[in-house]
């Protein structure tokens, strides 16, 4: 019996040593740094990583905290207070400053405890206001997260689609010198049978050069891509990305006419609606400081134990105690000749903010109409893009085979290798860039 359990936990520990990194590897959640990435996956990474958006909510929290102190400012103001003293002698200088004067005696203790409470029964309206505004500043930090958080997808997006873009050039580059490599084999034998001359091979050898520099260029610019993004939506800086677009990601998309973009945005954009909520607090401000004039009136109370009674005649050195109620009644006189001016400046601050309502609506209009323009003339780039890449096509096939048949230049065929790759490239650059410009108008409308 001792033999079998000493060899059935041999084979456990074996077993652990071999499953632990399998268990450790599972135990992880959510994308791990190889995973593919969609866009989608790349929002939800920002919407719980990113900073400012964290900042943004933090705002938030912070009006609605300033939401229930305003409505505290309804409650009682109750406090209390107390006095322990030692009370000199008080000389009495009968005969002159200059001479010894007599000593009049006091009870040198002193103490007292009170308290007193003020409950608002009129201020006119200055804390229903004020609850106002903190709700509507509310209202504004919360179309401020919003739109921090469209401006935020539309740069992850922007930097998403750059390393798509890039390592779909990076691909093609691959093909490329593969071809190039391919070629220049080809030429070198023709050059030692004596068809070609050593120029053509150094042309294709230095083609073949600039192409493996362009390739270390694209794969730098994947790596700062991927970086951006990566800080964006809080993975680690070298975290390997694999954005994963699917080919109807590239296809036209129905849209609608101007006019109802025009329509959407102005319902939806949370420009125009921070915009108009700050031009509320702004009226709500100009109310508050005209009701500085109106005056106050509150319920009040107070209760004090005093030692000794020196405050009606005759004292007595004895402890007692008072207490009072009634209503205070305050007119701020001074402040019908002070807020004057007061009331001058939160009337061009509100005026301010009426004509910036207007620049923000004229803004998002044209915002809106040159993002809807330039997502049409952006399909219209991949139409054209796709048609050159045939005709590029072509034209490399025929040059290749009149350069090997020996009726054409190298410096003919370097072109129209050229041609063909530029024009790869701009098919994928016209693909990305028509998504980009959807997105765009998406945040311009208020729907990304």
């Amino acid at each position: 019996m001792k033999m079998n359990f000493s060899s059935h936990k041999r084979a456990f520990w074996i077993g652990m040593f071999f499953l632990l990194p399998s268990l450790l590897a599972h135990a992880q959640t959510g994308i791990t740094p190889e995973s593919p990435l969609t866009i989608t996956q790349v929002w939800q990474l920002t919407d719980s990583n990113s900073r400012k958006i964290q900042m943004t909510q933090l705002g938030v929290q912070a009006a609605e905290g300033n939401i229930k102190v305003a409505r505290s400012e309804r409650l009682p103001d109750v406090a209390m207070d107390g006095v322990l003293a030692h009370i000199f002698p008080m000389p009495i200088y009968e005969n002159g400053l200059f001479h010894t004067p007599s000593q009049f005696p006091v009870e040198p203790k002193y103490y007292k405890v009170s308290a007193d409470a003020y409950m608002n029964l009129y201020n006119g309206g200055k804390t229903n206001r004020e609850i106002a505004a903190s709700k509507t500043e509310r209202e504004i930090a919360l179309a401020k997260k919003q739109l921090s958080r469209q401006e935020i997808h539309f740069t992850a997006a922007v930097y998403f689609y750059d390393v798509y873009r890039n390592k779909s050039y990076k691909e093609l580059l691959e093909q490329d010198i593969k071809d190039r490599e391919k070629q220049l084999s080809e030429i070198n034998a023709l050059y030692k049978n004596g068809t070609v001359l050593k120029s053509d091979v150094l042309r294709a050898e230095l083609r073949l050069s600039k192409q493996r520099m362009l390739l270390t260029e694209i794969e730098n610019s994947i790596k700062i891509a991927a970086q951006k993004l990566n800080l964006l939506i809080g993975r680690l800086d070298n975290a390997m990305l694999n954005p994963i677009v699917p080919e109807s990601a590239a296809d036209p998309i129905f849209l609608k006419g101007i006019a109802d973009y025009m329509n959407e945005a102005a319902s939806k954009s949370f420009k125009l609606e921070i915009s108009k909520k700050e031009q509320e607090l702004g009226e709500l401000k100009l109310k508050q400081v005209k009701s500085n004039i109106l005056p106050s009136l509150g319920l009040f109370g107070e209760y004090a134990y005093t030692y000794p009674q020196i405050q009606f005649y005759p004292y007595a050195l004895s402890l007692y105690s008072n207490g009072m109620v009634g209503l205070k009644l305050k007119i701020p006189i001074s402040s019908f000749y002070q807020n004057k001016n007061k009331v001058k400046v939160a009337e061009i601050q509100l005026h301010r903010q009426e004509v910036e309502d207007e620049d923000v609506k004229e803004n998002i209009r044209q915002e809106v109409q040159e993002a809807y323009i330039r997502y049409t003339e952006s399909l219209k780039r991949i139409d054209v893009a796709t048609e050159n890449i045939q005709q590029a096509a072509e034209s490399y096939r025929i040059v290749q085979n009149t350069y090997f048949n020996q009726l054409a230049l190298l410096t003919d065929l370097l072109d129209v290798e050229t041609q063909l790759l530029q024009s790869k490239f701009e098919l994928t650059t016209a693909k990305v860039n028509a998504r980009i410009q959807y997105y765009q108008l998406q945040k311009a409308v208020g729907n990304l």
